[in-house]
């Protein structure tokens, strides 16, 4: 088995996919702030999942794994020196000034690079025939930071595990509560859609040994598809449930969200998905409605993005917003996701607002600071001195 080096940026989510390239024999880094990096190589990440015979949740150390697993900050690594880079961070958190830096590095440094964020990076947009790009260039948070990318050495997984870290818990510890796989579309070139076969067969040979001594196979694969499509299966359950869970004045369940009036669910969910054929995918490469709404009984908890914009933050993924403006491309407008977008818009505004009152007033002090220095070091202001 060839053993390779795999760069994950964020160790949040990405120590879901780390601990199974670890199990696998793998050498895993990830990218995270220093405090998180320290915890990690210290502790390990433990994930907890769900698996089908047994009752309680199994904990899976990285520790005790057949390969490696550490973690460092953005500067600490040079991208060229790994055979894939995975990108597992929100979409905004790519423009803070450390991050942007690594970000033209891996992409100089043609390394093959497969995200698993909801938001998919304008280089794989770009790997869909007929999507005009420069019209979705709004709906990221700072556009700029892809240019780099060679679109041919970019691809897209879809993040479908659905998991989290319980606030009681250290930093290093993700709870995984939909065991699903992840699914990626491939490359364009051979060798880089051979290391991900590869790494696909080495996680579907893991076994994990319980504490009784039974060796049991793991939830959480790898899959590979020889197509663009099955990655944006996700939008449709971004847009029904994930980003309906964003109320005017509160937010809601994943679960609530899909299953209070599931004839609207069922509307945009089928909406997005006749948007995705037009784009060019197979019914087969998407998923049915009544797997999803089955699978969201268990979400109770809002989504990611929700709880997010409920404790105040600025910016978020905008998959409800890229998916708006793909569908006016293709001429497709449905009334509901627009009014989602536009709550959302609103609850951004709303947050944004004490940020921007916050640096208002900065400015102003800087401004009666410098205006201060300049006048009472000026000659003519001796004068006036005691």
């Amino acid at each position: 088995m060839k053993k390779y080096k795999i760069l994950i940026l964020g160790a949040s989510y990405g120590s879901l996919l780390g601990t199974k390239f670890a199990l696998a024999g793998h050498s895993v880094k990830m990218i995270c702030r220093e405090k998180s990096a320290k915890v990690f190589n210290t502790k390990g990440a433990l994930v907890r999942t769900p698996v089908k015979c047994q009752s309680e949740p199994v904990e899976i150390s990285s520790i005790n794994a057949l390969g490696n697993l550490s973690a460092g900050t953005p500067n600490s690594v040079s991208p060229q020196d790994f055979d894939l880079v995975i990108l597992a961070m929100q979409e905004p958190q790519y423009s803070s000034p450390d991050v942007s830096t690594l970000i033209k590095k891996v992409a100089l440094s043609r390394v093959p690079c497969m995200s698993i964020m909801n938001m998919p990076p304008i280089p794989f947009l770009k790997r869909i025939p007929g999507v005009d790009v420069s019209s979705l260039l709004g709906c990221f948070k700072n556009p700029e930071i892809w240019q780099h990318f060679d679109p041919k050495k970019f691809t897209l997984c879809s993040p479908d595990p659905q998991a989290f870290r319980p606030p009681s818990e250290k930093i290093n510890v993700l709870e995984v509560r939909l065991p699903t796989n992840f699914k990626s579309a491939y490359f364009e070139e051979t060798s880089d859609n051979q290391i991900l076969k590869n790494l696909s067969k080495d996680i579907e040979d893991i076994r994990f040994k319980l504490p009784d001594g039974s060796l049991i196979e793991l939830p959480i694969k790898l899959k590979i598809h020889d197509t663009l499509f099955v990655p944006l299966a996700k939008w449709a359950m971004l847009l029904s449930g994930n980003y309906r869970c964003i109320h005017k004045e509160k937010i809601i369940s994943i679960k609530e969200a899909v299953h209070t009036n599931l004839t609207e669910t069922q509307e945009i969910y089928d909406w997005v998905v006749e948007l995705c054929i037009e784009l060019g995918a197979k019914t087969s490469d998407l998923v049915p409605f009544d797997k999803y709404y089955k699978a969201a009984r268990s979400l109770v908890t809002p989504s990611s993005a929700a709880r997010a914009l409920n404790s105040g933050v600025t910016d978020i993924e905008r998959v409800d917003k890229l998916v708006m403006e793909l569908g006016k491309q293709l001429g497709k407008n449905n009334a509901k996701v627009n009014s989602n977008v536009e709550i959302v818009n609103m609850w951004l505004e709303k947050n944004q607002k004490p940020q921007l009152s916050t640096q208002k007033i900065n400015h102003i002090s800087e401004f009666k600071q410098k205006a201060h220095d300049i006048i009472s070091t000026h000659p003519l202001m001796s004068q006036f001195q005691p």
